[in-house]
């Protein structure tokens, strides 16, 4: 089973088996006695805390309107951006030199964190929601398929790039038990940190195309409410990421001695 590796430390009614607990202990070096583990648990439920929002801040970015109108039609989800983009005339005559899989970036930061978030091993998970954590980024992954898509079609260069964020994707969920066990938590942080940063190259591709967008709609836009949950959810992974980087530093820090 995918997720047996998971449940040596994950299960919610024994906890830690005496295998987990071998492993920890070779690890980390800590126990309850350590004077570094309520810092370090410290760090654990912060770090988890902030990347959890912030995976769930980019979600409903993602999924809400970055330009709202009073015509349902006329407003542009940022899930639909990646497609839409290519209608714009500035675009579609290459005046611009903006790439549409830029606005992928959410989503692959979205589907990343969550197998991280699923698979990390601080703090202590029940097995049922790393299943749920990993099991979303199936379909968060899936969602940079285009709307109408064939085997065929995506073999053509211009999804290339999104089939590859997909078969990684999956490929990371699939391989979860190996990353749970060998992924360190401060590469898992660093990881973190630039998941966060990923999505800002969308936002900034945003802003460069409202002026084309203007023009369509003949008159001044204003990102929606939904845009600025996107660098919120993106700095909140990094915080994220840096308080876990925090947590190894905890572990190398040796014990005071009195």
């Amino acid at each position: 089973m995918i997720f047996y590796h998971l449940s040596i430390s994950a299960n919610p009614r024994q906890g830690f088996s005496n295998a987990s607990r071998f492993r920890n202990s070779k690890t980390s070096g800590l126990d309850s006695t350590d004077p570094r583990s309520p810092n370090l648990h410290r760090f654990s439920v912060a770090y988890f805390t902030f990347c959890a929002a912030g995976l769930l801040l980019l979600a409903f970015g993602y999924w809400g309107a970055w330009i709202s109108h009073p015509a349902a039609g006329l407003a542009i989800l940022g899930i639909d951006l990646a497609e839409y983009v290519k209608f714009v005339p500035e675009v579609a005559a290459a005046q611009s030199p903006l790439k549409r899989e830029v606005f992928f970036a959410p989503l692959l930061s979205l589907a990343v964190g969550l197998i991280l978030l699923g698979t990390s091993q601080r703090p202590q998970l029940p097995l049922w929601l790393r299943i749920v954590l990993i099991a979303l980024a199936i379909p968060t992954a899936l969602a940079m398929l285009p709307p109408a898509w064939t085997p065929g079609l995506l073999r053509t260069p211009e999804f290339r790039k999104q089939v590859i964020y997909i078969v990684l994707i999956l490929l990371s969920a699939a391989l979860s038990p190996l990353l749970f066990r060998y992924l360190p938590d401060w590469l898992r942080g660093i990881f973190f940190v630039l998941a966060g940063l990923l999505p800002l190259q969308a936002l900034l591709a945003f802003q460069s195309l409202l002026p084309a967008l203007e023009k369509l709609y003949a008159g001044p836009l204003q990102p929606s409410p939904s845009f600025y949950l996107v660098p919120i959810g993106s700095l909140a992974l990094v915080i994220g990421g840096a308080l876990l980087l925090l947590a190894g530093w905890q572990l190398r820090r040796r014990p005071v001695v009195r």
